[in-house]
Formats: C-alpha cells, structure tokens, sequence
C-alpha cells in the first residue's frame, strides 16, 4: 500500500463522494486500479481504522448499511460542501494523489505558482497552531522602509496567488485600550510576501473567542475589510460573461435576478471596496454597473482614468505634421 497515509484517507473520501455507496470489495478494486496500491488490497481491518481516523481528522463519518449488502457510504455528504477548507483539501489531495499514481499526468496537469506561499506559510501555521506570538519584519506596498512588530495569527487566506496571515495588533490593541477609545482587538491582514523576516518570540496568546472569521470577512470580495455597511449592487453583463459568472459567482451573495436573449442581471449584496471593483473591472467591457449610483459612479472614474491613459498616449505617439 500507499505509505502516506492521509493521502489513503483523502482518496477513500474521495472515491465515496464520487461514487456513492461501495462494498470493500468494489472500493479494493478500485483501489488497486488507482495505481496507489502497488497490488496489495486494504484488508477490512485496515479499512475499520481508517473509519476511525477519518473522522477523527476530517470529522467525516463513514457508514455501513447492511441492509444494502454492507455498502460503505459517507453520511451527510452536503456537510462538505459548507466547509471551504475541507473540500479544498480532499480535492487538491485527490488530484496529487492521482498524479503520483500515474507518472504520464505529471507534465499533463499545470498548477498555478503561488510565490508567498512558499517562505513563511509553514511558519505562521506552526504559530497558529501553538497560539505563539511572532515578530515579523513587514513591509507594506507604498511604505518606504520595513518595519518590525509582534503579531498574534489568527487566520490565513489565500486570494488572487497571495497569501495573507490576519492577526490581532497586541500594539494597537493595548493601545486602544489604554487610550479608551476604538476597538478592544485590533486586527489587521498582512500579505505574507511582504515579509522580510519572522521570529518566535517564546511567548503565547490567547486567541478571542468571539473572533469569527466569516464574520470578519463578511461582505468582501478579498482581503480589504470594511466597516461600511453592506449595500444591494446590481450588475448588467453580456455575451459569454454571462456563463462565466453563472459558473463562477464574484461573491457568495450573486443572485441572477433577470435574464434576456443578449444580457443578464445580477444581484449581490457586499461591501464595495477595492477588491470588489477589480472583480469588475477584472470582466473589461462585459459589466456594467446598474445600481446604486456611487457604486456607478466610481466605476465611470475607474473608467475615465482608464480612458485618459490611453487617450494621452495617443496623442503623445501621434507622428508631427508637416
């Protein structure tokens, strides 16, 4: 058999999933036609502990239905299906798995490189997972000198190739508190390509229990975070961005409220910051804005800027006339 076990696990989950319900035998099969197995089957001893350890892990619970010739199945699969991280996981390890089963996919299948990933990420986990303070050197886009300061990390997040740690300020933070003013846990998103230098500082924190992440996040397209209200946008797009955003939502709140032969409308509520209008930009001339007024009228400055650009170019490239 396979030596990494969570590899085994991810692709018993994952065959489950596709599959529905199984018996040892049918999963065996199956399993030495993955290419994991080098010949050998999953004795049912085996497979018991892998139950176990799946759903000590993943908190995913494989059953048994007698009645239905011992088939194997996972119960309540749509709870995956709620836990981003989860699915994320299982899909990604399925594929590697599948990859190394069979060496002719391996130049076959291209990965996207996510650069910031590969320096501190193992690090901030550690952290995270002991709740360990570190000082980090960090040095913000625009900022004309690194700085150094202690983080406590709460939560990473991957958007557009960046990774990024969320973590409280204890700086800010006690600041506040001392002054009697602004939020008692500041917490503020730091891109981990940015960083310069990491170091533990032997100390621990206790994370806050009320923190939420979905929370924090709620209403954003990204990593900006607002303390804005959420308002009600409406997009007009066209031509196949239409099935682009059918297929692919630019936030969890899309709604296809209205829909034509040549165009169709959608409905989201988020807050509109940065990140939001890179999305639409992000579609060129394929969306436009319906509502509400300041959300349109920040696209059409988007928009003019654009057009000026291109409009001084050309009149500066424009051969002299006789």
């Amino acid at each position: 058999m396979a030596s990494n076990l969570l590899g085994r696990y991810v692709w018993l989950v994952d065959i489950l999933l596709r599959h529905g319900r199984l018996t040892l035998k049918e999963i065996n099969k199956l399993w030495q036609e993955s290419g994991l197995s080098y010949g050998e089957e999953i004795p049912k001893r085996t497979f018991h502990n892998h139950q176990v350890a799946i759903k000590d892990i993943f908190d995913i619970y494989i059953e048994c239905d007698r009645k239905d010739h011992y088939r194997y199945y996972i119960d309540e699969p749509e709870r995956l299906k709620g836990n981003d991280f989860r699915s994320w996981l299982i899909s990604s390890y399925a594929t590697l798995n599948q990859i190394q089963a069979d060496s002719k996919l391996v130049n076959r299948i291209i990965f996207e490189n996510i650069p910031s990933g590969q320096t501190w990420l193992t690090c901030i986990a550690d952290a995270m997972r002991h709740d360990r303070v570190l000082t980090i050197t960090h040095q913000g886009f625009g900022k004309p000198e690194p700085t150094t300061f202690d983080i406590e990390p709460y939560l990473l997040k991957v958007v557009k190739r960046r990774w990024y740690v969320v973590a409280r300020s204890p700086y800010y933070s006690e600041r506040n508190k001392a002054k009697g003013c602004g939020p008692e846990n500041v917490y503020l998103v730091y891109a981990l390509d940015r960083i310069s230098a990491i170091q533990e500082t032997g100390r621990t924190f206790d994370m806050d229990k009320d923190f939420d992440a979905q929370r924090y996040f709620e209403g954003c397209c990204g990593v900006i975070t607002s303390d804005e209200p959420m308002q009600r946008i409406v997009l007009l797009a066209y031509g196949q961005t239409i099935d682009y955003l059918r297929t692919l939502p630019l936030h969890g709140t899309q709604r296809e409220i209205k829909t034509t032969d040549e165009a169709a409308v959608f409905e989201y509520r988020l807050k509109p910051t940065f990140d939001f209008y890179q999305l639409v930009l992000a579609q060129g001339d394929q969306v436009e804005v319906l509502e509400p007024q300041s959300v349109r009228d920040e696209m059409h400055n988007f928009a003019r800027n654009m057009l000026n650009y291109y409009t001084e170019k050309k009149e500066e490239n424009q051969p002299c006339k006789d």
